[in-house]
């Protein structure tokens, strides 16, 4: 990877603070507001940013169920929005595979610090999707999502995504001073390195979802290249407990998931949680298996899956569990002072 640049622009007040505007990739979504041009009343749309809804992407990908549970909103006033909605986004129906493709050659992959897991992602972590980081502790989950959040920052000629970075902390987790370390150890200037992050501690499952509804508002108005959610079950896990509270844990689990997976297609940010395992015994082997918590639920939302695993001499490895178009394959890396490293460093 190329050496870091000794300064990183700030991306919280203005987009046009970003280095070079070609130097970032274009927004995919449509301010709200857009609802006015095909009469739909201001306060309407007021209150519909008021609830969360800040894109027309997201009132246009969100079931009519979901919207007629807002405040204000009958089934004709929905529909007649929805409509309008569908008129500006104007592409949602099919396409050429050839067009597909061209699309995600706009997909920006955001390095870790290492090489090496780099390569096994394919060139780093992939905008636009779910990347879920899963282990057991002191395995290097949350030191990823940390160094993510200073290499997201960095001109895409450096393997960065030119913007701000968010990360929701459900456990207590996320440390500035370690963003300040991994700064130092590359050169960049930490003071704007800490005013690009923007960061929440979410108390309850309750409260992080409302957390994702504060995202989208914020990622309308700014741009960013990253949102960690460190990590995505704890709280749920917690919460719900035993066998007669699993359905409503996990019906709560994919309407989070499927949060996520829209703020991935509106704003076309990486998404990276990271999740607990729970050991399981293994009657072939005699040995206990890990598995990583939230079953299927998690499984089918998330688009790459990683598990990581402490290896010799304080590295790590990292495997992909779970991928459309990687190979299952290994990669080794090393935490240092300035983040992710490759481990033969």
């Amino acid at each position: 990877m190329a050496t870091a640049p000794t300064e990183i622009a700030s991306c919280v007040e203005e987009q046009e603070n970003i280095e070079a505007e070609e130097a970032a990739p274009a927004t995919c979504y449509s301010k709200i507001e857009a609802l006015q041009q095909f009469g739909i009343a201001s306060k309407d749309v007021s209150n519909l940013r008021d609830q969360g809804y800040a894109t027309v992407e997201s009132v246009a990908y969100a079931p009519k169920k979901q919207l007629l549970d807002l405040k204000g909103f009958g089934e004709a006033k929905v529909l007649k929005i929805q409509e309008a909605a569908f008129k500006v986004v104007g592409k949602m129906g099919f396409v050429t595979a050839t067009t597909f493709l061209s699309r995600r050659k706009d997909m920006v992959k955001l390095s870790t610090g290492s090489s090496q897991l780099n390569e096994l992602l394919g060139g780093g972590v992939e905008t636009g999707s779910i990347t879920e980081i899963f282990g057991e502790f002191a395995t290097g989950k949350t030191q990823i999502c940390h160094s993510l959040c200073v290499y997201c920052q960095m001109p895409m000629d450096y393997g960065g995504g030119a913007g701000c970075a968010m990360y929701i902390d459900t456990e207590g987790t996320f440390r500035p001073e370690r963003i300040v370390q991994i700064c130092e150890g590359i050169g960049l200037d930490s003071s704007d390195t800490l005013n690009n992050i923007t960061f929440a501690r979410a108390y309850n499952s309750d409260h992080q979802m409302k957390l994702l509804s504060e995202a989208t508002r914020l990622m309308s108005e700014s741009r960013y290249a990253l949102v960690v959610v460190d990590s995505a079950t704890a709280l749920f896990r917690s919460e719900y407990i035993g066998r007669g509270e699993l359905s409503v844990r996990q019906q709560m689990l994919g309407r989070f998931m499927r949060e996520l997976l829209h703020i991935c297609d509106v704003f076309g940010v990486a998404v990276v949680i990271t999740n607990q395992v729970v050991s399981t015994p293994d009657a072939m082997s005699f040995k206990a298996s890990l598995k990583p918590i939230g079953g299927n639920i998690i499984a089918h939302a998330s688009t790459t899956r990683i598990f990581l695993r402490k290896g010799q001499k304080n590295t790590r490895v990292a495997k992909i569990y779970d991928s459309p178009n990687l190979p299952e394959s290994e990669a080794q890396f090393a935490i240092a002072d300035g983040g992710i490293t490759d481990s033969s460093a």
